[in-house]
């Protein structure tokens, strides 16, 4: 009876040894594989949260755009080209083929500021005299997006080459029973863009009020 009870007395301790060996390779792990992960921030560590959409400055021609609201997402996407030969399983072979850079629309509201005017009429000018209705020496521009942080600083940045200008938009519907804000647009098509890596994160500010 003696001999029983100290057999199972050994049985329940191994399988509390193993469940702590087991406890303690899973926190190892997870605790290598929280040291392994990339920091998001690390000029300022002590951030967490990803930044937001409503902070953006747009430039061309070396100057800030006045009134920009809205901007459509900065994207690509690359043509798959399937391909296979006869003795092949029944499935294809995946390349990749071209890749076409999606149009960006800015959107404002309508005010006496005639940049977007200025740029469409560089594609199509009416009334211009035969032959001068393009200004083909300047009718593309460089632009480059600005991302910010809740401080204003700018964050990130994207250089987008060989714009110009595919749909210009005036006047928004207008409606004498409505309650909004006018808006204007353009599209405009582009060749490529990247992003501008001189633009690192900013130092973010701190303040102490009332001061001590």
């Amino acid at each position: 009876m003696l001999k029983s009870n100290r057999e199972n007395a050994k049985k329940r301790f191994s399988k509390v040894r193993f469940s702590c060996d087991i406890h303690r390779v899973l926190t190892d792990t997870s605790i290598h594989l929280t040291e392994e992960t990339m920091p998001q921030f690390t000029v300022n560590p002590n951030r967490f949260d990803p930044y937001k959409n409503f902070k953006f400055k747009i430039k061309w021609d070396g100057k800030y755009v006045a009134g920009v609201s809205k901007m459509s997402p900065l994207s690509r996407e690359t043509e798959v080209i399937q391909f296979r030969n006869g003795g092949d399983p029944s499935s294809s072979r995946k390349s990749p083929g071209k890749t076409e850079y999606a149009p960006i629309t800015l959107e404002r509201g309508v005010t006496h500021d005639t940049e977007f005017e200025k740029w469409a009429n560089k594609v199509w000018n009416y009334g211009s005299a035969l032959g001068m209705e393009v200004s083909l020496k300047d009718f593309r521009k460089d632009i480059i997006i600005e991302l910010c942080n809740e401080a204003g600083q700018v964050a990130i940045a994207y250089k987008v080459y060989r714009c110009w200008v595919s749909e210009y938009t005036a006047l928004p519907d207008l409606d004498a029973n409505a309650n909004a804000v006018a808006i204007q647009h353009i599209k405009l098509e582009n060749e490529g863009w990247e992003r501008d890596y001189t633009v690192t994160e900013p130092t973010e500010p701190t303040f102490s009020e009332p001061p001590q």
